[in-house]
């Protein structure tokens, strides 16, 4: 990873870097998507966000960026409140949902994450070049950056959108299910990326379905329901009693 990628972030986190949701509701119409969920974590952390299909993983990963309405609670980072989408969030959806038809090479892409700088009507400038350079080389797809997106693999996909993010400067990335998909070899390297990012002072927020691998890949984990059955360290949380109450409930239609 290059030594230019901004570390700020992680230099007193504990005071100024925390990311606090409070009370947070939200409904699709008259269905509850998730329901009075609380939780506070800090920058340098990577959280596993567990739960059953229609548990409101990706509902909450949306929630925080800013994507879909609450319908009550607060979402607080650094000490203020998050009203809408703010650049200091990423939010990078599953693979399945982007339109890799889309004709757009991987530096074309990367360059996306500086538009939040360049509030889209400001001209283009030679920082930007550099921090869009800078972010190809730390995710190693400096070789790759003129390649269709279509054109890549699964790993290499997934790594041209935590470049994006980099470039954009973004310290909290929500992922929905990064290592979907992914070979082992990809998913190991996806791995060690997400570590050095969170180990720079990001914090990282992912859902995952695979419990053998949560250990090895977060250090804590968030047990979803629709509200939180349980947060804190992977093996405190993802224990055989936990996860029998999470993924044992009757299943309701989302």
């Amino acid at each position: 990873m290059s030594d230019h990628v901004h570390h700020d972030c992680c230099a007193h986190h504990h005071q100024h870097h925390e990311l606090v949701v409070e009370n947070l509701s939200v409904a699709y119409r008259k269905i509850i998507a998730l329901e009075s969920v609380s939780f506070a974590t800090s920058c340098g952390t990577r959280v596993a966000l567990v739960g059953r299909n229609g548990a409101g993983k990706s509902t909450l990963l949306k929630a925080i960026a800013g994507l879909v309405p609450r319908r009550t609670g607060s979402i607080r980072w650094r000490g203020a409140p998050v009203k809408r989408w703010s650049r200091e969030f990423a939010y990078l959806p599953q693979r399945e949902e982007v339109d890799w038809s889309f004709p757009i090479t991987v530096r074309g892409l990367v360059e996306m994450g500086r538009y939040p700088q360049t509030n889209w009507w400001r001209r283009y400038r030679h920082e930007d070049d550099d921090a869009v350079d800078q972010a190809l080389q730390a995710l190693d797809l400096t070789d790759l950056q003129s390649r269709q997106i279509r054109e890549l693999s699964g790993g290499q996909q997934q790594r041209a959108f935590l470049a994006r993010a980099v470039a954009q400067e973004a310290h909290v990335l929500l992922l929905d299910e990064p290592f979907n998909g992914l070979d082992r070899t990809a998913s190991l390297r996806l791995g060690k990326l997400l570590d050095q990012l969170a180990h720079e002072g990001r914090l990282i927020i992912a859902s995952h379905h695979d419990l053998g691998t949560a250990s090895l890949l977060f250090n804590d984990a968030l047990l979803l329901d629709k509200t939180v059955l349980g947060f804190g360290p992977v093996d405190e949380v993802l224990t055989p009693a936990m996860l029998d109450s999470a993924f044992t409930t009757t299943a309701q239609a989302i």
